[in-house]
């Protein structure tokens, strides 16, 4: 399964789609890109006349791109060649900087195992600049999409 099969798979569309791109891919790490653009809807009340991307939404993106986009591609690429989906579990994220509209995010995560069925990662969250954002973990169950 390649990077453009991934994308295919993920059970998100916008506005609710937190992945641009894919830059890597492999059974031990995933790196992928958003952009947020400035016409969110969210950005209208969080915060009156101060724009900041929520907490929960950059824990989304990280899980989106860190967890499903790894999950899919380590179960599509186990013997049925069926992705699965991948259901958040857990997370411990701290979060660093704002993430204003507009601004480019670059999510990176690492696989710390997965057995069982579960995906555990760790993941971090840069800005343009280069600068760490968010970082910690995130975990995930893979379940076959036929059972739910």
């Amino acid at each position: 399964m390649n990077k453009d099969e991934v994308l295919v798979h993920l059970p998100y569309s916008s506005p609710f789609l937190f992945v641009d791109e894919l830059l890597e891919l492999d059974e031990h790490k995933v790196i992928g890109t958003f952009t947020f653009s400035p016409s969110l809807d969210f950005y209208k009340g969080h915060f009156k006349n101060n724009p900041v991307t929520p907490g929960v939404i950059l824990t989304e993106t990280m899980a989106q791109i860190g967890l499903v986009c790894l999950g899919i591609y380590l179960s599509g690429s186990a013997e049925n060649g069926l992705p699965g989906h991948v259901m958040l579990t857990s997370t411990a994220i701290d979060f660093l900087k704002p993430v204003f509209p507009g601004e480019k995010v670059t999510v990176q995560a690492e696989k710390i195992y997965f057995r069982f069925k579960k995906l555990n990662c760790t993941v971090q969250m840069t800005n343009q600049a280069g600068e760490v954002v968010c970082k910690g973990t995130i975990a995930g169950m893979v379940t076959n999409k036929m059972n739910g």
